[in-house]
């Protein structure tokens, strides 16, 4: 093989190089921002589920003041770490909903607690207090110049979802 044409193979070939290494990374950071939330609401479990916590959001955490923290150090402990932020911490009242399946929104914070779930289900299902944490991650493509990974969602943001009581 002549030195021009493998430098003309080569030439066209490091473009979608580079672009699957960036598609790689996109995809390698969305994964870990996955999981910061993940650890985000297990950190919220672990530390608010007495029910001498719950509620643990209403009035700035006043029933589970490490909440904040906790949540904080597990999501950035990824190999994020301090460039993967907690958008916001939502906690309610859910109930199944017996047709789709889903979780339905029956309360909020500081509300009181719905008797039952015969709003969406059945009367006998009690309430479940879930918090939902959401991450935020923003993606910088490596190679920006030639990447179509810049045209990709960022900032990242995922959720999670953990009943605490």
């Amino acid at each position: 093989m002549a030195p021009i044409e493998f430098a003309l193979i080569v030439s066209l070939l490091t473009i979608p190089v580079l672009n699957v290494v960036d598609l790689t990374m996109y995809a390698w950071d969305r994964m870990q921002v996955d999981n910061a939330a993940q650890m985000g609401v297990q950190a919220a479990w672990a530390t608010c589920s007495l029910s001498s916590n719950l509620p643990a959001t209403p009035n700035s955490y006043a029933n589970c003041s490490a909440m904040p923290t906790a949540v904080t150090t597990a999501v950035q402990s990824t190999r994020l770490g301090a460039n993967v932020t907690v958008s916001s911490t939502t906690e309610g009242y859910y109930c199944v909903n017996t047709t789709s399946n889903l979780l339905v929104a029956v309360g909020t914070f500081p509300n009181t607690k719905p008797a039952n779930c015969s709003s969406v289900g059945t009367a006998s299902d009690v309430p479940g207090d879930y918090v939902m944490i959401t991450t935020t991650y923003t993606y910088t493509p490596i190679f920006s110049a030639v990447s179509i990974a810049s045209s990709l969602t960022s900032p990242i943001t995922r959720q999670a979802w953990m009943r605490l009581g």
